[in-house]
């Protein structure tokens, strides 16, 4: 018996968890681990404080995460509306993003599985998976053949794209998409275009970490989302690719306008 229990914790501790390249790559990134919109590990072992992302969906607390945008950013309802969208597109996509860089493993964000904490005085929101949510892999990745029941083995990389796809967009951005339209008049592309920019910035972030084309990265992943007419990359200050937004995340309409880098709106 002694020798079984031995042979046991050798094996879990030689098995890697599923996020490893995901949590990995966020620390090289931005070298620490405490980052304003992802739990820590990406998972949430204590739930309390922790909304399940179909609260937001099915309008629960949906108008919570509007009003924290109105009173953070003194935002008339469609602005505020568009900048939670913008931070919220951006923290959940990032994770799936470097998933699908670091190690074509997709963590699946469907929203069942994702929980999100609001913050009127920190961070606007924050994300964390619980610890039943899945992983998307390729047959070839060893995270495949450990028998998780938290692994889903794919086909190909069309098929992994396609996982991709599904759970981020399909399953949790429009539903959520569509819900913020009950609330306030604000059109779908504008909305859909910080989601494209969150992904190509997601990319960018990470191409000093991760060997590749940034460019070829973002066509991918923009393409299997049917984002790709939202954004272009075009030459930065250094000569370094920076995105090209074609809508506007409604920043500049706020009592002190903003306008970001890559903005379509020019300041007067």
């Amino acid at each position: 018996m002694p020798a079984v229990l031995t042979l046991t914790t050798r094996r879990s501790e030689a098995t890697p968890p599923p996020l490893a390249p995901v949590t990995g790559l966020l620390h090289t990134i931005f070298g620490t681990d405490v980052l304003p919109g992802l739990a820590p590990d990406l998972v949430v072992t204590d739930e309390r404080g922790w909304l399940p992302a179909t609260d937001l969906i099915n309008g629960r607390h949906l108008d919570d995460l509007l009003a924290t945008a109105a009173h953070r950013w003194d935002a008339q309802p469609h602005a505020a509306a568009a900048l939670a969208w913008k931070a919220y597109t951006y923290w959940l996509a990032l994770p799936v993003v470097l998933g699908w860089l670091s190690a074509r493993r997709v963590p699946l964000v469907d929203p069942a599985d994702v929980l999100v904490r609001l913050d009127d005085d920190g961070p606007l929101i924050a994300f964390g998976l619980r610890r039943s949510a899945r992983i998307a892999a390729l047959p070839t990745d060893p995270a495949a053949l450990t028998g998780d029941p938290r692994v889903r083995v794919v086909r190909d990389e069309a098929q992994l794209l396609a996982e991709l796809r599904r759970s981020l967009l399909d399953a949790h951005l429009d539903p959520l998409l569509a819900a913020i339209q009950t609330r306030v008049r604000i059109g779908a592309r504008t909305l859909l275009g910080s989601v494209a920019s969150g992904v190509a910035y997601g990319v960018l972030r990470a191409a000093d970490a991760v060997p590749g084309s940034p460019a070829g990265a973002i066509d991918t992943l923009l393409g299997a989302l049917d984002l790709d007419d939202l954004i272009e990359l075009v030459p930065g200050p250094a000569g370094a690719p920076m995105v090209q937004r074609k809508t506007c995340c409604l920043a500049f309409t706020l009592p002190k306008p903003k306008f970001c880098a890559g903005c379509c709106v020019r300041p007067s």
